[in-house]
Formats: structure tokens, sequence, C-alpha cells
């Protein structure tokens, strides 16, 4: 006798398919697709926005080397060719300005480090760095009562400038002292605090005594290295 196949309700097989389509259909494009991409109109407003404060600290670092960072915020607006709500609206109080210019030097300084050591000799990378960290300090008029003023918007920054300026002596000190070039034994921050009292020098011949002195350090940082200074160096080698 044949064997008959089991009945097989069709309504039990259908019924899931419609339901799952339904559930298909009723998702959401994000839900279907994931999130949408930036879209360009948001990216042009992100880099417009990061324009208008990369101008603003670029005036201000411009206002704080001439006048100092006492100046009044309508010079600064003045100089960024914006209204003073454009300013306060980026930097609610002048202290987040002052903070945000003083970082924004910093990493500048830091990274012109590297570019010189790539570009230069050893001692010379070393010598021009040092000379552009003076430029660095000297240009901020005001800046160390302003640290010292107890704001909270200056609290990190005393611990953001070691965490960034001493690892970038120390390469350029540590490539020079492997060239023989200077006394391995010189510490980074050490000459970082030194350079900064120099740099407090003013008057008429401020700018050149500040020169003049930070060039007669790097000559003494090759005081012992092999082939220049020492006892042996004639007067002028020292």
């Amino acid at each position: 006798m044949r064997n008959s196949l089991p009945h097989v309700d069709k309504k039990r097989i259908i019924i899931p398919f419609l339901v799952l389509e339904a559930k298909l259909s009723s998702l959401t494009t994000y839900e279907k697709n994931g999130p949408k991409p930036l879209e360009p109109k948001k990216k042009r407003v992100r880099a417009d926005a990061q324009r208008s404060t990369d101008a603003l600290l670029e005036a201000a670092k411009s206002v704080f080397a001439t006048s100092g960072v006492d100046a009044p915020v309508r010079e600064v607006a003045d100089k960024a060719g914006v209204g003073i709500g454009t300013v306060y609206r980026n930097f609610p109080k002048r202290s987040d300005l002052i903070a945000g210019v003083f970082r924004r030097e910093v990493d500048a300084c830091v990274a012109e480090a590297e570019e010189l050591s790539g570009a230069h000799a050893p001692l010379d990378a070393l010598s021009l760095w040092l000379h552009r960290y003076m430029q660095f300090i000297a240009t901020k008029k005001g800046l160390a009562s302003a640290l010292h003023s107890g704001d909270p918007a200056f609290a990190t920054l005393p611990d953001y400038f070691r965490e960034n300026f001493e690892p970038a002596l120390t390469a350029l000190l540590d490539r020079a002292a492997d060239a023989r070039d200077i006394d391995g034994d010189v510490a980074p921050y050490d000459l970082l605090r030194a350079i900064g009292n120099l740099s407090v020098a003013s008057g008429e011949d401020g700018a050149d005594h500040i020169t003049r002195m930070v060039d007669l350090l790097i000559r003494g940082l090759r005081y012992g290295a092999d082939g220049s200074g020492g006892p042996d160096a004639t007067q002028n080698d020292v």
C-alpha cells in the first residue's frame, strides 16, 4: 500500500513569514542600516567652529604678547574681527581664554621640538628649540601672576607644562648627549626653569640680554663633552 505524506497546514507555514515580513517593514532606517554617517553640513559646521576658536586663540596670543594677559577682551575681539559675544561664547571667562592660549602655545612649541630634531644636527636642534622655548616664556607677560591667582582654570597648567615640555627637551638632550655634543648629566626641568628665570629680564635691551644669556647657557652645556669644553679648553671654546 502506498504511504501518504502527512498533512501540512499551509497557514501555519505562511503566517510566520507574514509576521516576519511585517516586523522587518516596521523597522526604522536606523535599526536596518545602523547610524547614518555624519552629514557634510555638520562637518562643515564643526570645521567652521574650530576655525573660529583658532582665530580667537591666535588673536589672544598676539594681544597678550604686547599688552599682557590683563588686556581687555574687547581688544582680542577686535584683533580677531569678531564681536565680543563670540569671544564669551567660546571662552566664558578670561581665565578660560588665557588657559586656551597657553595650552595651544605649549602644543606648538612641543611639536616644533620633534620637527627640529628631524631637520637639524643634534646640537643645532637643541639650540634652536631652547631659543624657541625662550620666546615662548618671554612673550607670556603676566602669565606668572595669573597662574598664582588661584583661579581653577589655571590649576592644571603647571602640570601640563611639565608633562609636555620635559619629554620634548629630554629627547633633544639625549640626542645631543649621544652625539657627544653636550654633557649628558643635565636635568631637563632644571634647564627649563633656568631659561624661565632668564626670560624675565626687561628694559630696552631685555630681549637681546635674554638671547645672550641663553647662548651662554647652551655653551655651558657643552662643557665637559668630548672635543669641547673641559679644563683644557681654549678661551674661544668656553
